[in-house]
C-alpha cells in the first residue's frame, strides 16, 4: 500500500525552524541568567568566533533573542556556574553542560585523529609525548595556564621542540581530547586547566554507549530544528555520521516516534523528504504571530548556519564575507541579516569604531521586492538603537535614511 506522507509549505517549515530557534518569541522579557541558559539549551549551543568588529559573535546572537542582554550573565553562566562548557560541535561553541558526556565520544576519536595528522605531527615536533607530559604536568602542579605562559622557557626542555607552537599543539590535543577544559578566558586567550578540576562531576559520568550517542544527537538536534533531512541533523552536532543518522531517522519513523514528510520548495514545484518532529502540526498551530520587529542576526546565528536550508527556506542568498579579498566583497567584512517577522529582507555592512564610540553602519542592502518605507526605516532605526546599547556605542552614524544620532541613556 502507497503511504503518502503530508506535505509542509515552505512557510511552515521557515516557522517551525523560527519557533524552534527563538526568534518568533519576543526578546522583552527579563534577562537573567536562568533566561539566558534557558534560551542556550533552546539553541542547543552557541558559536563563539574571535571577530570582534562589531561584538562576539555569541553575544550578538543572544541578544537577538534577549533585550537587556548582560555580557557578565554568560560569563557566570561559562566561568562561575559551570552550567555552559566550551568545546566544539561544527566550531568552537559554549554546550549546556549536562551533556558533557556526550562528548566523551568527541575525545576518543580525536585522539586518534589528531595524532595521525601531519599538521599536528609537524607542530608538535619529534617527541610529542615528551611536551604532551610535560604540558600536563605544568598545569597539574601550577593551576590554569594560558599558551603564552610557554612562550620563553627553555630549561630542561629539548630545543627539539621547544617554542610556541608545539606546546600550543599539546594544549590543543588535550582540549580536544578531553584532558583539558577551557576554565575561563582572559582578552578572549584560552586558559586551560584539567577537566576533573573545571567539571569534577561530569567528569566522572561515564561515557554513554554509541546507541545512546547517536540517540541524543538526533532527538535534540530535530528538537532545535523542527523538521530536518538526516544530513542536517548530523551536521548541528557534528557528533554522527549521515548514514547513522538515517538510520535512526528511518527506525524513528517507523515507529511512530518522529513524521516523515515532504517538504516543498520555494516556489513550490518540488518537495523534499525530510523527518518532523511528531507533533509538527500542534507545534505550528500554537506558534505566536512574528513579531513586526527587525533583529540583525550574527552572521553564525543557528539559523544562517546552513546556507543550503536558508536559502530553500528564506530564499536569501549569504555569504559570510570577512575572509574574502576586499575588491572581491560583494556586501562587506561583516554583514548582519535582517530579520523582520519570519522575512530576511536585507542585510546591513557595520562596524564599531571603540575609539570614539560610534557604531557607524556604512550601508544596507534590501531584498529585492522589499519596500522600502518609513515604517521598515523606523524599524531599523530601532534594530540599530538595540545593537548599539549592547556594546556600548554612544552614538550611530550613517550615510543611508539619515540614520544618524546618539544613543540615549
Amino acid at each position: 500500500m502507497k503511504v503518502h506522507l503530508p506535505i509542509i509549505p515552505t512557510s511552515s517549515a521557515r516557522l517551525l525552524l523560527l519557533g524552534a530557534q527563538g526568534l518568533l518569541t519576543n526578546p522583552s522579557r527579563t534577562p537573567t541568567t536562568a533566561a539566558l541558559q534557558n534560551i542556550i539549551e533552546q539553541l542547543g549551543f552557541v558559536q563563539i568566533d574571535s571577530i570582534n568588529i562589531v561584538e562576539r559573535a555569541h553575544h550578538l546572537t543572544l541578544a537577538s533573542r534577549l533585550d537587556g542582554y548582560r555580557h557578565d550573565h554568560f560569563t557566570q553562566l561559562l566561568e562561575t556556574e559551570r552550567s555552559l562548557f566550551e568545546h566544539w560541535t561544527h566550531d568552537a561553541s559554549a554546550i549546556p553542560t549536562k551533556w558533557f558526556p556526550h562528548w566523551k565520544p568527541r575525545f576518543a576519536r580525536g585522539r586518534e585523529r589528531i595524532r595521525m595528522s601531519a599538521w599536528w605531527r609537524k607542530l608538535i615536533g619529534e617527541e610529542p609525548d615528551k611536551v604532551l607530559d610535560h604540558v600536563r604536568e605544568r598545569i597539574i602542579s601550577e593551576g590554569p595556564l594560558r599558551s603564552q605562559d610557554f612562550e620563553h622557557e627553555r630549561r630542561g626542555i629539548s630545543s627539539a621542540w621547544w617554542g610556541w607552537k608545539p606546546q600550543k599543539a599539546a594544549l590543543e590535543f588535550l582540549w580536544q581530547t578531553g584532558e583539558l577544559m577551557v576554565a575561563r578566558r582572559v582578552n578572549f586567550q584560552k586558559v586551560y586547566d584539567l577537566t576533573e578540576r573545571v567539571l569534577p562531576e561530569y567528569h566522572r559520568k561515564a561515557q554513554p554507549t554509541e546507541d545512546e550517542h547517536v540517540e541524543w544527537a538526533c532527538s535534540t538536534a530535530l528538537e532545535r530544528l523542527g523538521l530536518a533531512t538526516p544530513k542536517e541533523l548530523a551536521d548541528f552536532w557534528a557528533a554522527i555520521t549521515p548514514a547513522q543518522a538515517r538510520a535512526w531517522s528511518e527506525e524513528a519513523a517507523a515507529k511512530g516516534r518522529i513524521a516523515a514528510v515532504l517538504v516543498e520548495s520555494l516556489d513550490g514545484v518540488k518537495v523534499r523528504l525530510a523527518y518532523a518532529v511528531i507533533d509538527w502540526e500542534q507545534r505550528l498551530n500554537k506558534l505566536p504571530e512574528p513579531p513586526e520587529m527587525m533583529r540583525l542576526l550574527c552572521p553564525f546565528d543557528p539559523v544562517l548556519r546552513d546556507r543550503a536550508r536558508l536559502h530553500r527556506l528564506f530564499g536569501f542568498n549569504y555569504r559570510f564575507e570577512a575572509f574574502v579579498p576586499e575588491p572581491k566583497r560583494q556586501y562587506g567584512y561583516y554583514v548582519l541579516p535582517i530579520l523582520e517577522g519570519e522575512r530576511l529582507v536585507g542585510r546591513i555592512d557595520p562596524r564599531f569604531h571603540r575609539a570614539r564610540g560610534v557604531l557607524e553602519m556604512r550601508r544596507v542592502f534590501w531584498e529585492p521586492g522589499v519596500r522600502v518605507t518609513r515604517t521598515r526605516r523606523k524599524k531599523l532605526e530601532v534594530a540599530t538603537e538595540r545593537l548599539a546599547r549592547l556594546i556600548g556605542a554612544a552614538g550611530v552614524e550613517s550615510d543611508f535614511n539619515e540614520l544618524s544620532y546618539r544613543v540615549s541613556k
